[in-house]
């Protein structure tokens, strides 16, 4: 059980890094968790749909309008044609969100590098498995990286 407690407070102070840096940048909570979505889908080379974000964030058709309309009046994101398929809306994630991001998560990711710094290989290769794993039965492995 401590570990599920840990996860726990793991989860929740990140969940307030999210809660505050949404407050300081005007955004909705939901905002900061499709950004994250698309900027790892981004890292991955994934395509991402209007449609597809909105089931990632379980939003319906129109929720999902309205927060990318939102995110793109905003310049942190931008729809664009798929050249494979005209028809197809894809959505990139603009530089200034890359910017915001980063002056604010920035210092809390150097944290975390730092600390598997003090990890072997093996060891972090142990936590990647433990924390996969804690995502597949929790039915959110699909939503990661």
């Amino acid at each position: 059980m401590r570990l599920v407690h840990l996860l726990r407070a793991v989860t929740v102070a990140f969940d307030l890094l999210g809660a505050e840096f949404a407050a300081r940048e005007g955004l909705h909570p939901t905002d900061v968790r499709a950004l994250v979505h698309l900027l790892d889908a981004a890292r991955d080379g994934t395509r991402v749909t209007p449609g597809r974000l909105g089931e990632r964030l379980r939003l319906n058709s129109a929720g999902t309008t309205a927060l990318v309309d939102r995110l793109e009046r905003l310049g942190l994101v931008r729809r664009e044609r798929d050249t494979e398929d005209r028809r197809r809306v894809l959505l990139r994630v603009e530089e200034k969100a890359v910017e915001l991001g980063w002056s604010f998560f920035g210092p809390v990711i150097g944290g975390v590098v730092e600390v598997a710094e003090g990890f072997d290989p093996d060891e972090l290769e142990t936590v990647r498995r433990f924390l996969t794993s804690v995502l597949t039965s929790t039915g959110h492995a699909a939503d990661t990286p």
